[in-house]
Order: structure tokens, then C-alpha cells, then sequence
């Protein structure tokens, strides 16, 4: 096999959870353009139909199922689901997140159901389908973290722009993600399935003030925010053997931004 060859996914099947988001769609993509059987979720049932016909305008054919993370009977379905229809899963991408909090202040119900969702369901998820790659004795995992899991919170970059983008069971989940994600490869690496984080910087959508996309570039060493594709490169990498000797990483895909 050619260096080249190495990055192909096809014949693989891959899920990304949270498939929705600015970066889920992304990952979701790329998966799909380099060659994989792509699935995707999302919590909103109503907009499966729209989502799966998005992604046909782009050039590729993604199946969109409905996922609640909080609960396992809705996990193991769905991973049931894959199996009836594929006989295997060879990666899984661990995108989706709940914002429930929005505030420092805010009742403990709302840091409690944030980690229901994205602290036990990623447990959930990842066991659910990671012991399926076991018995298959391959596969790929791969958790999409933040920056926020790896730094403290920068209350200057929000000063003045009328909204914040700290809270504090985000920057919790995620800094526990980065070392589950050892943990994960740990157990399940000598069944020959790896497990590796992403840690994404922050991303420039069309709602991103001026001023704040100004503010945020100057700190990286790039000189700006993430875009549209800026995740895509690394997401393949990880999932198909061009990185088959890698497991227990977290990669910052951040611009330099924590490198400084």
C-alpha cells in the first residue's frame, strides 16, 4: 500500500455524533469524501431530511439518525442499527455536546445534565461501540475536544463583545475528554483499536462579530480563526491507517494558539 493509498477510508464505516455543528459537519464530510460509509446524528429529529439533503448538495451520501446521548437505550440502538446494516463500524467520532449552562451562577441541575450528557454518554458511546471494534480487532475513536479542555479560560477576548464563551462544565467535560481519551487507549489498544483527541480552536461562522474574529487571530500564530475545512486533514488522518502507529494523542488544531 502506497503512502497515498493509506488515507483512503474505503470500505470502512464511520459515525459522527453531533454531526450538525460547525465542526460536525466538517468531520462528517471529510469522512465521507475520502471514501467511508458515513452516518451522522442529531438530537433534533425534524431536521434529519434537511441535514441528509445538505450534505447530497455537497457531493456525498450521508445517513442521518436521531441520537439522544443522555440516554443508552438510545445509543445501543443505534449502534445496533449500524451493525444490522453494515456488520461493522470502523470509526466513531465523538463530536456531539450539549451546551446547558450559560452561566457560572447558573442551578447545579445544569452542570448535572451536562455531564449525563457529555461526560457519561461519551463514556456510553465509546464503550458501546468501542467493545464492538475490539471484537472486530480494529477501529478508530476519535474525540473532538477544544483549546478549552487544554488552557484556562481568556475573559479578555469576550470583554466588551456582549457575550461570553466560557462556562465552566464545558471547560470541565473537555479537559476530562483529553485524558479519557488515554484511558481509552489504554484499555482497548491491545484489542488494536486506537483512540485519539482533537482539540480544536475556535471557529468563524458568519455570526462572529468583526471584532472578535480580530481579537482572537492575533493570538494564534496563524493570524486567524478556523474555517470550514480546517479540521477536515486531520480527522482522515486519524481515522485511517496513514496513523495506525498513533493512539492516546491529543492534537491542537488551533492555529498555535495554545503553542505560545
Amino acid at each position: 500500500m502506497s503512502v497515498l493509498q493509506s488515507f483512503s477510508l474505503e470500505g470502512k464505516v464511520a459515525l459522527v455524533t453531533g454531526g450538525a455543528g460547525l465542526y460536525g459537519r466538517q468531520v462528517a464530510l471529510a469522512l465521507a469524501q475520502a471514501g467511508a460509509a458515513t452516518s451522522m446524528t442529531s438530537r433534533d429529529r425534524e431536521r434529519l431530511p434537511e441535514l441528509k439533503e445538505s450534505f447530497a448538495e455537497d457531493g456525498v451520501s450521508i445517513s442521518a439518525y436521531c441520537l439522544d446521548q443522555e440516554q443508552e437505550k438510545s445509543i445501543l440502538e443505534l449502534r445496533d442499527k449500524l451493525l444490522a446494516d453494515h456488520g461493522r463500524i470502523d470509526i466513531l467520532v465523538n463530536n456531539a455536546v450539549a451546551r446547558t449552562m450559560g452561566h457560572w451562577n447558573d442551578p447545579l441541575e445544569t452542570f448535572d445534565q451536562s455531564m449525563r450528557i457529555n461526560a457519561t454518554g461519551l463514556f456510553a458511546i465509546t464503550r458501546a461501540f468501542g467493545d464492538r471494534m475490539a471484537e472486530q480487532g480494529s477501529g478508530s475513536i476519535i474525540n473532538i475536544g477544544s483549546i478549552q479542555g487544554m488552557v484556562g479560560a481568556d475573559a479578555s477576548l469576550y470583554k466588551d463583545m456582549g457575550f461570553h464563551g466560557f462556562v465552566p462544565d464545558y471547560f470541565f467535560h473537555k479537559g476530562g475528554m483529553v485524558n479519557f481519551t488515554r484511558f481509552a487507549a489504554s484499555y482497548y489498544g491491545p484489542s488494536n483499536v486506537r483512540c485519539n483527541c482533537i482539540s480544536p480552536g475556535g471557529l468563524a461562522s458568519h455570526r462572529t462579530p468583526d471584532a472578535f474574529i480580530e481579537r482572537y487571530s492575533e493570538r494564534t500564530m496563524l493570524g486567524r480563526m478556523a474555517g470550514k475545512t480546517d479540521l477536515m486533514g486531520s480527522v482522515v488522518f486519524l481515522a485511517s491507517d496513514a496513523s495506525a502507529y498513533i493512539t492516546g494523542v491529543n492534537l491542537p488544531v488551533d492555529g498555535g494558539y495554545t503553542a505560545k
